[in-house]
């Protein structure tokens, strides 16, 4: 597939992700869980690679924020999973290894993150992991909702030569 095809599928799904989160989130205190995030990430690192999921995830924060149907936890909570999804997926050619990078990146690393962020923006003492709970269902939901459907999608053939051909598979990382 070539470059202009993978922008495509990534603006695609970014333009999917940004429109969902006006109606699929979960509001916990100062952040909002969007689990279609999550799906995205995992689709995107699976299909396209890790770089492209990263820039989805961020292009998709900045989106949420600018439309108000995000908050700035957005960042830490999409960006870790995202590329520690590809990554993992990239080494070991997985789609259950994405799955553990979306949820240990978004779940523990991304609510770690969050805490410097949530004590200087609200000036309050956060508890570190106080955020890990939500983050980590947040994540496996949405993760597992990819896994599902890419093992559905790979069963059925409907991705054939999608997941070989484009994937982190053929990338020169």
């Amino acid at each position: 597939m070539n470059k202009t095809r993978k922008l495509t599928l990534t603006s695609l799904i970014i333009a999917i992700t940004t429109i969902s989160s006006h109606l699929i989130f979960i509001p916990v205190g100062f952040a909002k869980i969007f689990p279609i995030q999550h799906f995205a990430n995992v689709l995107l690192s699976v299909l396209l690679g890790p770089w492209y999921a990263l820039a989805g995830a961020l292009i998709v924060s900045t989106l949420r924020n600018l439309l108000g149907t995000g908050s700035i936890f957005a960042y830490p909570g999409s960006v870790f999973g995202a590329l520690l999804a590809g990554l993992l997926y990239m080494k070991m050619k997985n789609i259950g290894s994405a799955l553990l990078g979306e949820v240990i990146g978004t779940g523990i690393i991304g609510a770690v993150a969050t805490y410097p962020i949530g004590v200087l923006l609200f000036g309050e003492e956060l508890t570190l992991f106080g955020f890990v709970p939500s983050f980590m269902f947040s994540s496996f939901t949405g993760a597992l909702l990819a896994f599902g459907l890419l093992k559905l999608m790979m069963k059925n053939r409907v991705m054939e030569g999608l997941i070989n051909e484009n994937s982190a598979h053929n990338s020169r990382f």
